[in-house]
């Protein structure tokens, strides 16, 4: 009796800075990248080795230069996401309210803008997957899915 082969999918990590005001910075994605002109949260998939916490502050410091501490990430959500292709993603969600410095663009070949928005009103222009993120998230809901059949 043979078994089918493991699930294996692409774990993601991603983080909703937010501002005292409530908004949570997304950044437009830009050049040959999937996605391009459409906004997301700083975040990307984790390397060879990383803890979602390691790979959420990586992503963070590589995107727009901020150093966290790592006791300011909050888990918030974690969503399992099926792209367009049938391709299943994993999405841990953090949230962080406190760091030193400006978020700045430091991947202008991948980042056209920065761009604080309300996450209970994703903007239209968000990655799908975002939008889905933002809307679980500010409903409460800490685990959802996105692009699977109902």
């Amino acid at each position: 009796m043979s078994r089918p082969p493991r699930y294996r999918c692409v774990i993601d990590v991603m983080v909703l800075l937010h501002r005292d005001d409530g908004r949570v910075l997304l950044l437009r994605r830009a050049g040959d990248v999937y996605a391009s002109g459409l906004l997301a949260p700083p975040g990307g998939h984790l390397e060879e080795g990383e803890t979602v916490i390691d790979g959420a502050l990586r992503e963070v410091r590589e995107e727009v230069g901020l150093c966290l501490d790592p006791g300011e990430l909050e888990f918030c959500h974690l969503i399992h996401h099926r792209g367009p292709e049938g391709n299943g993603r994993l999405g841990v969600v953090f949230t962080a309210q406190r760091w030193d410095g400006e978020p700045r663009n430091l991947e202008p070949a991948k980042c056209a803008a920065l761009v604080w928005a309300d996450p209970a009103r994703p903007p239209a222009d968000c990655v799908p997957y975002t939008a889905a993120v933002l809307t679980r998230f500010t409903s409460g809901a800490l685990l959802s899915t996105h692009g699977w059949a109902v």
